[in-house]
């Protein structure tokens, strides 16, 4: 994979979109100063960002000058890459200044032109650099090891050139190659007509409500209704919505059908044994790492149905459906920060991390990292951006006053935590790390905020809006997701086999898998027929092999706070090979060099003690409610 492949993937990865939008009433000029990102410590004006385009240029053509002479010899491939890898951190640095000025305001067309200037670099960069790979692929191991002994400057890339040799037998003939890929077009058909479908031309059902109110049920519309207060309307919605996906699984079946086709083709023909195989190897995870997740999950089971028999009684029903999940336990409480307030409950909550981890955030409030504000024209959501190898990382952030501001922005200074800490410990070739890890850091911040707030809330209110709200997060993102991975797993050992993929034994496929979670047999929660066919909403499925990192990363970054705050410095020492360690080794290692194996039992049973520690705690004040 290529460095700028790399970067927007990771890019992708870090982005964290809060689910509430604040008003965009403010203009930016009506900001102070101290509020706002300084995009100068980049570039202290437009032409000088302007200027830096054509050194970039100037280093691309010198690249290209080395185009078939990579075996040359171990200086030729050293001089070769160190211009590269030049040339790649000087652009990040190019495109990370054009995007952060286009978010500031998303009206100003001049500062949309210089992100479609960035984008053409970017273009033309891949397309003159895309015989790198291949030349480095062709030379043969023992001669790419005699390098390494010749010349000590390739020591830096020694990971960029392995993982490039590594998958020597699942990359084909130049011709083979082209014939490949001539098909991206064709094979990304089926995500584009699920997109258009879902988005634009799907006959979305209506709903009247209790109240007298018709509702189209869009995507966004099932969203907001399904947590209606109303029990009769929830199952009206989820009937309504579900029941219309059921007129179309045939359809949908049969485009998803083509897609995990698609997906086993390309597998085979890379020679490897699985879809999940080649899949996972591009970030050379082992299968078995996904294996276990449904394995620990099914074992886990039973901590998900003590909390659907705790839901039930705090919802006060005689019985449990599927529709009643998403029904907030505890009622929201009004918890209002000033920005100053926030940062101090931030930096006070992740203490344990170590003085120098508070240190850097401190020097990342201080020193203008971070736009805080909402204001017209402004992107919407949040996101930590670490591209700018020599300067800081920057924030996006909509700061709205409440609790849910305050862990986006603990969240996302955990991403940038991780890329200042990785740029300041790996060369530029090392210092981007892969998804897999990529959203450790965030959710483990996230997890020692809520840990801080619940042991120092101001009421039993307050605690269980905390415990409750952490507990659906350990819900739809560990056992959800998981359950999205296994269906996910079956339907493409289907095509491995030779079975046929239709809708109607999808549906019936997630059915059985949704019952099996939840309890349906045994009484925990009724899940009603129609839910056979919610994975026809799950877009996700057009990705290949993608939603099982929401869990791990929930899970591992809960095995490590659950490791931090019990055992101190020694864990946090072990934490920092993932903070430091860029993409300087395979995630599997870092992971395993930070204390937890991702083979094992432990962050499993970590994190469902955790889950458990919450129920207890939860319990405890609605006993406590009950006497008094």
């Amino acid at each position: 994979m290529s460095k700028l492949k790399s970067y927007v993937l990771v890019l992708l990865a870090v982005i964290f979109f809060s689910c509430v939008q604040p008003a965009q009433n403010l203009e930016r000029k009506d900001v102070a100063e101290k509020y706002k990102w300084n995009l100068s410590d980049l570039y202290p004006d437009e032409p000088a960002w302007q200027k830096d385009k054509s050194d970039i240029l100037r280093k691309l053509d010198e690249m290209v000058k080395y185009k078939g002479r990579l075996n040359e010899s171990a200086q030729t491939l050293a001089a070769a890459l160190d211009v590269y890898f030049d040339m790649i951190k000087q652009y990040y640095r190019y495109a990370d200044y054009a995007s952060r000025l286009s978010d500031e305001d998303l009206r100003i067309s001049q500062n949309q032109s210089l992100t479609q200037q960035a984008s053409h670099v970017g273009t033309e960069i891949s397309e003159k650099t895309a015989f790198l790979s291949p030349e480095i692929l062709k030379i043969d191991p023992e001669k790419i090891n005699s390098f390494f002994k010749e010349n000590k400057n390739l020591e830096q890339y020694r990971m960029f050139i392995e993982d490039i040799q590594r998958l020597r037998k699942h990359t084909l003939l130049e011709a083979e190659e082209k014939i490949l890929a001539s098909f991206g077009g064709v094979t990304e058909t089926p995500e584009n007509v699920y997109s258009i479908f879902s988005n634009a031309e799907f006959p979305f059902a209506k709903v009247k409500l209790s109240g007298g109110e018709e509702v189209t049920l869009t995507s966004s519309a099932y969203t907001k209704y399904r947590s209606v207060p109303d029990r009769v309307d929830r199952e009206k919605v989820f009937e309504a919505f579900f029941g219309k996906f059921g007129e179309f699984q045939n359809t949908i079946g049969a485009n998803l059908g083509g897609k995990i086709k698609a997906d086993w083709t390309y597998a085979k023909d890379r020679n490897y044994n699985t879809s999940m195989e080649a899949s996972l190897d591009a970030n050379n995870i082992p299968a078995s790492v996904y294996e276990n997740l449904i394995d620990q999950i099914h074992n886990s089971l039973p901590t998900l149905h003590r909390f659907l028999k705790l839901k039930k009684e705090m919802l006060g029903v005689d019985t449990l459906h599927y529709y009643d999940l998403y029904t907030p336990i505890v009622k929201k409480v009004d918890m209002k920060f000033d920005l100053p307030e926030g940062q101090r409950t931030i930096l006070t909550a992740l203490q344990p991390l170590g003085e120098s981890y508070i240190e850097t955030v401190q020097k990342a409030f201080n020193d203008r990292w971070i736009d805080y504000m909402p204001t017209s024209g402004k992107k919407s959501g949040a996101y930590s951006s670490g591209a700018a190898y020599d300067v800081h990382p920057y924030i996006l952030t909509n700061w709205n006053g409440d609790y849910e501001s305050v862990s986006t922005l603990a969240h996302e200074l955990g991403h940038s935590m991780h890329s200042y800490l990785s740029n300041k410990n790996q060369t530029f070739a090392n210092s981007q790390y892969p998804i897999f890890v990529a959203e450790i850091a965030s959710t483990l911040n996230e997890s020692l905020l809520n840990d801080f707030m619940v042991k120092n809330a101001k009421s039993d209110k307050e605690k269980l809006y905390l415990l409750g709200s952490y507990l659906e997060l350990l819900r739809t993102t560990v056992f959800r997701q998981t359950q999205f991975a296994e269906f996910e797993w079956d339907m493409h050992k289907m095509a491995e086999s030779g079975e046929p993929i239709t809708g109607e034994t999808l549906s019936k496929m997630y059915y059985n898998i949704v019952k099996k979670y939840y309890g349906n047999d045994e009484g925990y929660c009724i899940v009603d027929p129609y839910i056979a066919y919610e994975w026809e909403f799950i877009p996700h499925f057009m990705y290949n092999y993608y939603v099982y990192q929401y869990s791990t990363s929930l899970i591992y970054a809960t095995a490590f706070a659950e490791k931090i705050l019990k055992e101190g410095k020694p864990a946090v020492d072990k934490y920092y090979n993932i903070l430091k360690g860029g993409c300087s080794d395979y995630p599997i290692e870092l992971i395993k060099k930070a204390g937890i194996d991702p083979l094992s039992a432990e962050p499993f049973k970590l994190t469902m003690d955790k889950m458990n520690r919450v129920m207890d705690q939860i319990e405890e004040i609605l006993a406590k409610e009950k006497k008094s």
